[in-house]
């Protein structure tokens, strides 16, 4: 299976990250950007971005970089730990995240992601997170 931009907006269309308006724009070795055009239903009371939209948009970066540098004996992997830092809030514009691979190992892969405003490169957000890869079970 090739693991594309393509091939994931299409499979995840349905899902949260589709319905938050979620891009897959790059996906490649250690490395993937999404973005996510701000709409009213991302704000908070205060207009600015809701917080569980901006960790919404980190952890699905850092999922589908997992998710397309998986070992290849494994067949899924769930999120052990993810930590966010907001650095200033947005509202409007789009959000573009970069995550990219700190550790690759066998059992455990962490990413760090970058949340940014796209057309001011504005910083929004440092979040890293701690991902369990999965196995088939022996039988």
């Amino acid at each position: 299976m090739e693991f594309t931009p393509e091939f994931i907006n299409n499979r995840d269309k349905n899902n949260l990250p589709g319905q938050l308006g979620i891009d897959a724009v790059e996906i490649g070795e250690s490395y993937a950007v999404l973005e996510m055009p701000i709409k009213t239903t991302h704000l908070n009371i205060l207009r600015s971005v809701h917080g569980g939209s901006v960790v919404a948009l980190a952890d699905t970066t850092a999922g589908y970089a997992t998710y397309a540098n998986l070992p290849e004996e494994a067949e899924a992997f769930t999120t052990l730990e993810l930590k966010c830092n907001f650095i200033r809030g947005v509202g409007e514009g789009t959000l573009q995240c970069r995550a990219d691979c700190v550790h690759k190992g066998k059992k455990t892969q962490v990413w760090d992601a970058t949340v940014f405003e796209k057309t001011t490169g504005q910083k929004i957000a440092m979040f890293r997170c701690t991902q369990f890869i999965l196995y088939p079970r022996k039988k």
